[in-house]
């Protein structure tokens, strides 16, 4: 993999469950890496939802291999959160794993 094509900079997040000293239940979004990806392609779409128009696009990132990343987390991709749709690693050579991600859709 040429890893010198890696050009963006992302945050791979995870949301963590607690409770606020009250005992409230608290839903954050913690942070657990932040490498660099390379953007692959992408795609877009229209769709009503919640009676309202929403533009949404996917975008598959390539970022290096790693065995932790799984599709309930999120990704910052400039400035903006990202659901992760899919995780596709490269099980023959390990060498990346492809993120398809959605933006737009939600706010993570």
């Amino acid at each position: 993999m040429d890893f010198g094509r890696n050009s963006r900079r992302i945050e791979l997040q995870r949301r963590v469950k607690g409770r606020t000293p009250s005992g409230q239940p608290t839903d954050t979004w913690e942070t657990v890496a932040r490498p660099w990806a390379r953007p692959l392609g992408q795609s877009g779409r229209e769709v009503i939802a919640a009676g309202r128009e929403t533009a949404t696009r996917q975008l598959s990132l390539r970022i290096r291999y790693r065995t932790d990343v799984t599709a309930t987390w999120r990704v910052i991709y400039r400035g903006k959160p990202a659901d992760i749709q899919a995780v596709l690693p490269d099980e023959i050579n390990r060498e990346h794993v492809d993120l398809v991600v959605a933006l737009g859709a939600s706010e993570g």
